[in-house]
C-alpha cells in the first residue's frame, strides 16, 4: 500500500491554515455575495481556498485540484484533491458557530484520505483508506444504537429548495415520524464525522457535490459506517443521494426514504 504520510502532512497542514483564517475572519467584515437566490459565499471561502490550493500546489505541483469556489489544478492527474474550503457558509455568514474545512485525496478514482477540521472546538476528524478513523488522534466509532425509533439523525436541504420539487420535505416528514428525532445543522462534512464518531446514528441528504462529501465519506466508513444511495448501491462522492448510517439502521433508513417514491 502506498505511503501516504507526505499527502496526511500537507493535508493536515491546509486544514489548520485555513482554520485559522475561518477564526480571524469571524473577527473582522465578512464580505457576502451570491452564486444563487439562496448560495452565498464570502471573502473568506475564497481566502481559505487559496491559502489550501497554494499549499498543496506547492508540494504537489502536478496534482489535480478541484474546490468549490474554483481555484484549482485543472489538469488531469492520477491524484485529485477535493476542497471545501469552508463547509457551512450560511452558518458563518451568521456567526453560528457549526462550520468547518474539508479535503480530500483521491487517487485513481478513490479517496484514499481525508480531513475534516472544525476551527471553533479545534477538532480534527482524519481517516486514511484501511487504517480506521480519528478525532484529535484518538480512534473513534460509529454508535451501536440499534433502532430508528432510537436514533438521533441529521439532513439537510439543496439551495434549490424553493423551486424543486424533490427538496427533501418528503423524507424529512417520513423520517421524523420513526426516528427518536432529526437535526438540520448546515455542514454536510461534519454530519458525516458526527456519525463517524456516534454523536448522531444516521445521515440523509440529495444533491450534494463531492467537496461536501469525499473527506467525510471516508472518515465514516473508517468509523465503521455504512453508506450507499437510498436505492442500496455503493456510495459515489459524484452520486445524487446520500445515505449514511452506524449500519445497524440502515435498512430500516432505505425502507424509509424509498416509501412513496
Amino acid at each position: 500500500m502506498r505511503d501516504l504520510s507526505p499527502f496526511r502532512k500537507i493535508a493536515l497542514q491546509a486544514s489548520e491554515k485555513a482554520g485559522r483564517i475561518l477564526r480571524r475572519g469571524l473577527q473582522g467584515k465578512i464580505e457576502i455575495s451570491y452564486k444563487g437566490d439562496l448560495n452565498l459565499v464570502t471573502n473568506i471561502d475564497t481566502g481559505s481556498e487559496k491559502a489550501i490550493v497554494a499549499l498543496i500546489g506547492r508540494h504537489f505541483p502536478n496534482h489535480q485540484i478541484i474546490a468549490e469556489e474554483g481555484h484549482g489544478q485543472k489538469e488531469p492527474s492520477p491524484f485529485r484533491w477535493i476542497i471545501d474550503p469552508l463547509d457551512g457558509t450560511t452558518n458563518y455568514a451568521h456567526a453560528f458557530p457549526f462550520f468547518c474545512v474539508s479535503i480530500a485525496l483521491e487517487i485513481r478514482g478513490k479517496v484514499a484520505l481525508g480531513v475534516v477540521y472544525d476551527p471553533i472546538r479545534k477538532e480534527c476528524f482524519f481517516a486514511e483508506k484501511g487504517k480506521g478513523a480519528f478525532l484529535n488522534g484518538k480512534p473513534i466509532s460509529v454508535s451501536s444504537v440499534k433502532k430508528l425509533s432510537k436514533s438521533l439523525l441529521v439532513t439537510g436541504f439543496a439551495y434549490d429548495i424553493r423551486t424543486d420539487p424533490s427538496n427533501n420535505f418528503n423524507h424529512f416528514i417520513n423520517v421524523s415520524m420513526n426516528a427518536q428525532a432529526v437535526r438540520r445543522t448546515g455542514s454536510a462534512a461534519l454530519d458525516l464525522c458526527y456519525v463517524a464518531a456516534g454523536r448522531l446514528d444516521g445521515f440523509w441528504e440529495l444533491k450534494l457535490k463531492p467537496w461536501d462529501t469525499a473527506a467525510g465519506s471516508l472518515i465514516l466508513r473508517e468509523a465503521g459506517g455504512k453508506i450507499t444511495d437510498f436505492s442500496g448501491k455503493p456510495y459515489s462522492i459524484y452520486d445524487s443521494e446520500i445515505l449514511a448510517t452506524n449500519q445497524k439502521i440502515h435498512q430500516e433508513m432505505r425502507q424509509i426514504l424509498n416509501k412513496n417514491r
